[in-house]
């Protein structure tokens, strides 16, 4: 079972080129997955060679891993044949609505990430007034080189592919083609130069194309939106209240060109210290059980250090030898997550929109020395727990576009409000298949039955529930039961918009009222695969 498109690999059409020995009782099949980034490939392989190999007739099975081939029909870019994006599968935006929160830092990890999972990925810099993917992606050419009326991008190598080809990152930014001159140049202009970029570049197959896009909700960022058969969008902001503001603005802005925000991510979210540095006093140390323990576990330690078995120790310098070793280690050992901008709003996002796609980055000076170095962080150090956290985000992301382009019936019900009955009414939609031209069929449900007055008592929005506390301000009593709403409409890809007679605006994830509706993001890869 596909734990993100709710059905089998063989409804889904994953099976291809089945062949059986009967004589030696070998079977072999290729298993084609949506993307070559899929988390879960290794698990379907490794599930499906057990399950097909339990039959008793056969005597191995040979499971061949591929990925369905780009084609010029079923790219993002579809609609500009005649352009570099023909052969570009899938459009990621990663965007934020302020400057200095860590969009391009997240923009280029995430396409290595990409790439590291299997990926063919390209990322554009799009921000022509700020570049930062000069600095931030050192290439292995030297220059841009025009190719007749075309642009060859940049390259950063990043090893060898399956077939033993070299293979990398394609690079394309403003601060490549002009490096070091100002973008003096009004709007229009910048957009001409940014149309030229994406269309003109000779991106060739991509399984992938990140855009770094620049920070803001105006008029270059809506119109590259517009433009663009955008995918989907990966919002950056930081914990603040402020910056909450401006996930708002930028998940606003999506909803209103139709493209779902599928992940946010919480840059600058704590720092990692000491246990051991964490507090300012003594009661400090009693309040937090994790501080307290670390220093509870220092002086276990330097009782240890102290006495030996035949009482205290005497030889003075080792014993301050010995005390300074034990308090490095435990400086070392005992870490924790001290949050610096407050708590953050990720339980805010999901009760919202939906969004539970939330990832926390922390500070880590690594992470700037490689925004400075040219190497981003998953290529120079991918052990790091900062690089897991990127891998993680890249997991997530390719997750939540393989159910946007082979699943979206699920992802958004329909709502509607009967009149005559008094009631809205929702429909959930199930996948049954994927067809020829690989899309969805949908297996429709009987639909569910709300009565108004009952989901406008369910609003959690600041107005009807404390944010801090989540201790409910609207008294359900006065609601009335004749109240309908006025307007309904899906705002981004997990939530629903109503405006009810009462003049107030209600936001409710299709989790919250849905019954059965299931986004599947908490999904493990490990879930039992069937067949």
């Amino acid at each position: 079972m596909d734990p993100d498109l709710g059905s089998d690999v063989v409804t889904l059409g994953f099976i291809k080129n089945l062949t059986i020995d009967g004589a030696t009782g070998r079977v072999s099949f290729v298993l084609e997955l949506t993307t070559p980034a899929c988390p879960v490939k290794d698990d379907l392989k490794a599930q499906a060679t057990q399950v097909v190999e339990t039959l008793p007739w056969v005597t191995k099975a040979d499971v061949i891993l591929s990925a369905r081939p780009i084609t010029a029909e079923n790219s993002a870019g579809a609609d500009m044949k005649a352009t570099g994006l023909s052969l570009v599968n899938n459009v990621i935006a990663v965007s934020s609505c302020k400057g200095g929160v860590g969009k391009s830092t997240t923009a280029v990890n995430l396409a290595f990430a990409l790439d590291r999972q299997g990926a063919k990925v390209g990322i554009l810099d799009a921000d022509i007034y700020g570049p930062s993917l000069p600095t931030m992606v050192a290439p292995d050419t030297e220059m841009v080189e025009f190719v007749e009326s075309q642009i060859r991008p940049m390259v950063r190598q990043t090893g060898l592919d399956a077939e033993g080809q070299p293979k990398g990152v394609k690079l394309m930014s403003f601060g490549y083609v002009n490096p070091g001159a100002a973008a003096v140049m009004r709007g229009p202009m910048v957009i001409q130069l940014i149309n030229q970029l994406l269309t003109l570049t000779s991106w060739g197959e991509l399984d992938y194309l990140v855009i770094d896009m620049p920070p803001g909700t105006g008029d270059i960022p809506l119109t590259l939106c517009q433009s663009l058969n955008i995918t989907a969008a990966v919002i950056v902001t930081t914990p603040q209240r402020l910056s909450f503001t401006d996930v708002v603005k930028g998940v606003d802005m999506f909803d209103t060109v139709n493209v779902p925000c599928v992940a946010v991510v919480e840059n600058m979210a704590y720092a990692d210290v000491s246990a051991l540095d964490y507090v300012d006093s003594r009661e400090d140390m009693n309040r937090n059980g994790g501080v307290a323990g670390a220093w509870q576990r220092l002086r276990q330690d330097i009782e240890d250090v102290l006495e030996d078995e035949d009482g205290i120790r005497t030889g003075k310098r080792a014993v301050v030898d010995d005390l300074i070793t034990v308090v490095q280690r435990r400086l070392r050992e005992d870490r924790i997550a001290r949050p610096l901008f407050g708590q953050g709003h990720r339980q805010r996002l999901a009760d919202m929109w939906g969004l539970d796609n939330t990832v926390s980055l922390p500070v880590l000076e690594e992470v700037s020395k490689s925004g400075d170095s040219g190497t981003p962080l998953v290529v120079s150090e991918p052990d790091s727990s900062s690089a897991q956290i990127f891998m993680d985000l890249a997991g997530r992301v390719v997750r939540e576009v393989a159910k946007l382009r082979y699943d979206r019936s699920r992802l958004r019900p329909s709502v509607t409000y009967l009149p005559v009955e008094h009631v809205i009414a929702v429909t959930l939609h199930g996948a049954a298949g994927l067809t020829d031209d690989g899309h969805m069929e949908s297996d429709i449900s009987p639909p569910q039955k709300i009565a108004p007055a009952a989901l406008r008592r369910q609003c959690r929005c600041a107005m009807c529930v404390e944010e801090m506390t989540g201790r409910q301000l609207l008294q359900p009593e006065t609601i009335s039961e004749d109240i309908k709403p006025v307007e309904i409409g899906a705002v981004g890809n997990y939530a629903i918009g109503i405006t009810w007679t009462d003049g107030h605006k209600s936001l409710f994830p299709y989790r919250s009222f849905v019954d059965g509706y299931d986004t599947r993001s908490d999904r493990k890869a490990s879930e039992e695969i069937e067949f």
